[in-house]
């Protein structure tokens, strides 16, 4: 008698239909995604002029023009070259995506994709930096006096790119180019294995690390910094300048959430049907389209950072002439006896660096 085998009690096979989840091995899904290639090297243009230009003057602002270098300036400068070295990279890209080939080798593409991770998660960290810094300086401006320190603060920045180029390089240890017998890609294409055994691990722990954690941080110091806003006692402290601080609120969490939320849930979408951890074509599909274009928004964050200068650092604003006699006017009305009340100092950052320069009292909680 023979035994019937485990083959024998399988039903039969279901006729696949288009976007139904498929969780063989076998599991594909037709997509055409050749849009984002036209799409990648316009925005990259776009970026590497308007990135350039704005950075690099940033740059020389923050280096040349500025007399006092605050907390919160040196973030800002890091997060400047953070997004230069991305910039610097941007002309292979762009090479790359209108000709569809890479021909500048495996290790080029490494340092290529190493400066995206790091500007991209970099960008966050920084931002985090200077949330958390106003959060402190504003809800606990006396007791976080030792903690806000110039020292502290490039401490802090040098664990940033610590981390940052750590996440960047481990994501490129393996051979990032693919040579076909038509062309050369560089960070595309890789297998199903790669995506199961590797890239997906990597991407869920650059996600935990360098987006929820920070977006979460960024969250709450500014509720938070808003919360102290409404009471009436720091009303009277702050006086005209609660719509700058507002104003540095709204910018930077803007900024914050256009550009890396959009790309960051996508990507993790994304990474879940490229290693098939979900197995359905019209999600495929959707983050295959939703990819492209998130990137690019994330990519303009070079762009949109000279906006948190200008918001956050009035000796930015100063360095470029703007309505220097209206300037001088809110100076001299708003700017002096604020700088005498203590309970939000932190506010007068840029106004206390300039009395420091001149010979005033170094000692005034004002570092902002």
């Amino acid at each position: 008698i023979r035994h019937p085998t485990p083959i024998d009690f399988q039903a039969p096979k279901a006729r696949h239909r288009p976007g139904m989840g498929n969780h063989s091995n076998n599991h594909t899904c037709l997509t055409d995604d050749s849009f984002k290639y036209n799409l990648y090297g316009a925005v990259y243009s776009v970026v590497f002029i308007l990135g350039l230009i704005t950075n690099c003057a940033s740059l020389f602002v923050f280096c040349c023009r500025m007399k006092m270098r605050s907390e919160t300036t040196i973030f800002m400068t890091n997060l400047a070259v953070s997004d230069l070295l991305f910039v610097f990279t941007l002309p292979f890209k762009i090479f790359y995506n209108f000709n569809r080939h890479w021909p500048f080798g495996d290790t080029l593409c490494k340092i290529s994709g190493t400066a995206f991770l790091t500007n991209i998660y970099g960008s966050m960290l920084f931002l985090t930096c200077i949330s958390v810094n106003r959060f402190l300086a504003i809800v606990y401006p006396f007791r976080s006096r030792t903690i806000r320190t110039r020292r502290n603060s490039a401490i802090v920045c040098a664990g940033v790119w610590i981390l940052v180029l750590s996440g960047g390089i481990l994501a490129s240890l393996f051979s990032t180019t693919n040579v076909s017998s038509t062309s050369t890609t560089c960070f595309e294409g890789f297998s199903k294995i790669v995506w199961k055994t590797y890239l997906s691990k990597i991407t869920i722990f650059i996600e935990v690390v360098g987006f929820i954690i920070p977006l979460l941080i960024n969250l709450t110091c500014s509720s938070l910094v808003l919360r102290t806003l409404r009471k009436p006692a720091t009303l009277s402290q702050i006086g005209t300048n609660k719509e700058k601080v507002l104003k540095m609120i709204i910018v930077h969490v803007a900024i914050f959430v256009v550009c890396f939320v959009p790309y960051n849930s996508i990507l993790f979408l994304y990474a879940l049907v490229r290693s098939q951890a979900i197995a359905n074509c019209s999600l495929e599909r959707f983050a295959r389209t939703m990819y492209p274009i998130t990137l690019c928004i994330a990519t303009m964050n070079c762009c949109f950072d000279p906006f948190i200068y200008y918001f956050t650092s009035e000796s930015f604003q100063k360095s470029f002439n703007i309505h220097p006699q209206i300037q001088m006017d809110s100076i001299s009305k708003t700017e002096t006896p604020l700088t005498m009340k203590t309970a939000l100092p932190a506010i007068q950052e840029e106004v206390n660096d300039q009395a420091i320069t001149n010979g005033g009292d170094p000692t005034a909680e004002s570092h902002f």
